[in-house]
């Protein structure tokens, strides 16, 4: 099927930034499983594409290993929707794309990543889940090829197996450091006991004191009963003598509905300290919420997303998930980069150059250690709406700072 270019966002950003590389080089949430209620409904479009097969027939051939069955399978034929339509806008890609099943499971992920080697796949695209992507790394490791991910759990990236994904971490450091420009100097955070709120901790304390900005409290709760550690910090965060001036509060939109009216009810004014957020903020429910107008989370832009959810809606018939640009920009990030390097193409230092890639989500790059950085953009909650108050840079600074 003949396609033409996608425009700002696509295929074309990508090839046009791989010359200035010649000359100088899901949002993040819990990571696991997601249910059926976030993924599109099995329609036509979808249902045929759930196959493992090929897509493309080129010489340069990349495993792409999603679940087709099993838990996610949903998610799985999407991001095989996606990777299909990435082909078929690159214009002619020397690439084959092996598509394999990894069941939702690590054994599936394990099998599926090394069947794909064994019939010439030079990279793997994927796994979703965290503990499929280790398993699917043992064999690509052995057999020097790199792995493209899609988790969003930080800890399974590591020396040849980087993660696409939305990860927290970036929008921790993105929404302090906007915080901290605007004049906010001392922060609190209410975090919940789980993954989630343990992996984006470490990395609030350490932004905060990497922007000379001041830790006024910290407080963990259990997820769903936030009341006990809302209390112990509302010296801090309530009352006109509220110490803290913004307030972290890294939490799922069915985690804010509880949340929220626990602040209220505590005497918080978002008038006086600014709530901060990430990426799983950005749904309209949350933009309801009293507690959190004036309230900023980081995101990718999602003007890039917009364009590319109306092209898989009109070549599918069903509104693509979120974590299917993931797919998208690798498979269009793999066709790029087959063209542009030869021989080095999937090479250490060609994925980890330091200026990075545009793709559908903004600009991004690997980081040697596996995780990634990404260019997003701040949001501002107000009137049940959200409106960037910061927009995604095009380019990225260095590392960590």
């Amino acid at each position: 099927m003949a396609r033409s270019r996608p425009g700002l966002g696509g295929i074309g950003r990508l090839v046009a930034a791989l010359p200035l590389l010649a000359l100088s080089a899901c949002i993040g949430g819990p990571d696991g499983p997601r249910t059926a209620r976030t993924a599109p409904p099995p329609e036509a479009g979808a249902a045929s594409a759930s196959a493992p097969g090929r897509i493309g027939n080129g010489a340069v051939k990349v495993a792409l290993v999603v679940p087709l069955s099993g838990q996610g399978a949903a998610l799985g034929a999407a991001l095989r929707n996606a990777a299909e339509l990435a082909m078929e806008e690159f214009q002619q890609p020397d690439l084959q794309i092996l598509v394999r099943d990894d069941r939702g499971t690590p054994e599936g992920a394990r099998e599926a990543a090394q069947g794909a080697i064994s019939e010439g796949a030079e990279l793997v695209l994927g796994p979703l889940f965290a503990a499929n992507v280790q398993a699917a790394a043992g064999p690509a490791r052995a057999a020097g090829k790199p792995v493209i991910a899609f988790s969003t759990d930080a800890t399974v990236a590591t020396k040849g197996v980087y993660l696409l994904s939305f990860l927290p971490q970036s929008e921790v450091d993105r929404v302090v450091e906007e915080a901290v420009a605007s004049g906010k100097r001392s922060f609190a955070a209410l975090i919940p006991e789980n993954s989630y709120g343990n992996a984006v901790e470490a990395q609030f304390r350490e932004a905060v004191a990497r922007k000379g900005a001041r830790l006024a409290g910290l407080e963990r709760y259990a997820p769903g009963a936030p009341e006990p550690a809302v209390q112990r910090l509302a010296g801090v965060i309530s009352g006109p003598a509220a110490q803290a001036d913004a307030l972290f509060l890294p939490e799922t939109p069915d985690g804010l509905a509880v949340v929220a009216p626990a602040l209220q009810k505590a005497g918080f004014s978002p008038a006086r300290v600014r709530p901060l957020g990430t990426a799983v903020w950005n749904e309209p429910r949350v933009f309801a919420l009293p507690a959190l107008q004036g309230a900023w989370f980081a995101s990718p832009d999602r003007a890039g997303f917009g364009g590319f959810a109306g092209r898989y809606q009109a070549r599918f018939g069903a509104s693509p998930p979120r974590v299917a640009s993931l797919a998208y920009d690798s498979v269009s990030l793999s066709a790029a980069l087959s063209r542009q390097y030869g021989s080095q193409r999937f090479a250490e230092g060609t994925l980890t150059n330091g200026a990075g890639f545009s793709g559908i989500d903004g600009t991004f790059r690997f980081r040697p250690e596996g995780t990634s950085d990404r260019a997003l953009a701040v949001y501002e909650i107000r009137n049940n709406a959200a409106t960037v108050v910061s927009p995604a840079p095009r380019t990225l600074g260095k590392s960590g700072t």
